[in-house]
């Protein structure tokens, strides 16, 4: 059995006001060796930051880390376009770049942009069909067309370099299902972990429908959303009580993440910080005792560093 790379990253501040924050925070995640930063895509949001652009620039700025819109705001980026965005990113950054999916969840904002609203089932539909569309205009070949039901394009060529790695935020039956057909990952909405009942009841689903494709479920990587805070001492309460991680010492966190991935298939995790320390303190933390100690108590495990992202 291949074991797939544990990978590791951090949810970044996306104000106007929090930029010197975030350009800190990401350029000492990346000497400090986590895999990639998160940047929340909401472009209805006149004080947010643009996604594409903030991780453009922030690519350039650094050498080792990935950048990932978590998710991408599909209806507000017409997936041709999309598609021309993440390899362009992926040629420029050496490949540091993952494409977060999404269907599209905020419509009464989304529409406010001047897009058609689409009912669930078709926001799916679309939201299929664009990853696979996607993915058709990299990787060189001869030009694509394609006549969907909500794409249309006329001998496109593809771009030279292949389309990055596509992990979902997908939530209901029926793009959990799209993600098991043709994602690379999942991102488990409403910051769900591995013991949660959304978890235990979504990751079927996923795994269900790769199969039924010749698909084998073990490459769809699950990597989970943890908003949290890393304590000086043991917690006494690392869960709320919803049953959901919180977080606690160094200690606790890495005893509860070598389990997720040991005992229930994780295979990410990106910290969203919490509580009062300041990001670039808590990432510091993260990045230099928890991710550390989660690794070599997985790779003794396994007897080995796991292999391939």
């Amino acid at each position: 059995m291949t074991v797939r790379k544990v990978v590791f990253g951090f949810g970044s501040p996306t104000g106007y006001d929090d930029v010197p924050e975030l350009l800190r925070t990401v350029e000492q995640a990346d000497r400090d060796g986590l895999d990639h930063f998160s940047l929340p895509d909401h472009p209805y949001l006149g004080e947010r930051l643009d996604a594409y652009a903030a991780i453009g620039f922030v690519l350039g700025r650094t050498r080792h880390i990935a950048g990932i819109a978590n998710v991408s705001n599909l209806p507000t980026r017409p997936a041709p376009m999309l598609a021309r965005t993440v390899t362009t990113l992926s040629a420029l950054s050496g490949g540091r770049v993952v494409l977060g999916m999404g269907a599209g969840g905020l419509w009464d904002r989304i529409a406010d942009l001047g897009v058609d609203r689409l009912s669930p089932g078709e926001a799916v539909d679309a939201f299929e069909e664009a990853i696979v569309l996607i993915r058709s205009l990299g990787g060189g070949g001869a030009p694509v067309t394609h006549r969907g039901r909500h794409y249309r394009i006329d001998a496109i060529e593809p771009a030279p370099v292949a389309v990055p790695p596509v992990w979902t935020g997908s939530v209901g039956r029926k793009s959990l299902a799209a993600t098991g057909r043709v994602a690379d990952g999942w991102i488990p909405g409403h910051a769900a972990d591995w013991l949660s009942e959304r978890y235990r009841e979504s990751r079927p689903v996923i795994d269900a429908a790769a199969v039924a494709v010749g698909r084998d479920p073990g490459e769809i990587r699950t990597v989970f959303n943890l908003p949290g805070r890393i304590t000086d001492r043991p917690s006494a309460a690392p869960r709320d009580r919803a049953g959901r991680w919180v977080g606690g010492s160094v200690g606790q966190w890495a005893e509860e993440l070598t389990g997720a991935v040991l005992e229930h298939g994780a295979s990410g995790f990106t910290l969203f910080p919490s509580g009062d320390e300041a990001p670039e303190v808590t990432v510091g933390r993260w990045a230099g005792e928890v991710v550390p100690a989660v690794r070599e108590a997985v790779a003794k495990e396994y007897g080995a560093a796991p292999g391939s992202p």
